[in-house]
């Protein structure tokens, strides 16, 4: 749950392939303006004057594509991280863990307890990609 004063946890979705940090420059440009655009619009919406801090994050990104994904599911990774520079965190440096997950088409998923915006997610048409950032240490914890 959020709490009043903090912008975490903080999640979102974006239509659209992702694209690598090998596309083109233009092209990988643009997807990076769609991405901080998006993450900026519901930012300003949920906490305009968010104060950005250096605590330690965790990004999940989850990408749900039109048709079996070719190419590295890493390599989309990079460029979602650099658009939340300044938006969400002052630098991706205070990203500590990745999470990253593609759900090719036809293959069973079943989330427990999706947000509000991955179960919004779980019902778009693909191409679509969500992204969680949050602040919850959990992950420094070994069971």
């Amino acid at each position: 749950m959020q709490d009043e004063d903090s912008l975490y946890p903080f999640d979102f979705a974006v239509e659209g392939t992702p694209l690598s940090l090998q596309a083109e420059s233009a092209n990988k440009a643009a997807w990076i303006r769609k991405v901080a655009a998006v993450a900026r619009a519901q930012r300003d919406d949920v906490q305009p004057m968010a104060f950005l801090d250096e605590r330690p994050l965790a990004a999940t990104i989850f990408y749900f594509p039109a048709a079996p994904m070719k190419g590295d599911i890493d390599n989309i990774v990079k460029p979602v991280l650099d658009a939340l520079n300044a938006i969400l965190y002052p630098d991706d440096g205070s990203i500590e863990r990745v999470v990253v997950q593609r759900f090719d088409p036809g293959i069973v998923r079943v989330f427990e307890s999706p947000t509000e915006h991955l179960a919004a997610v779980l019902d778009m048409v693909p191409p679509v990609l969500y992204v969680r950032i949050d602040d919850d240490l959990e992950w420094r914890t070994v069971k």
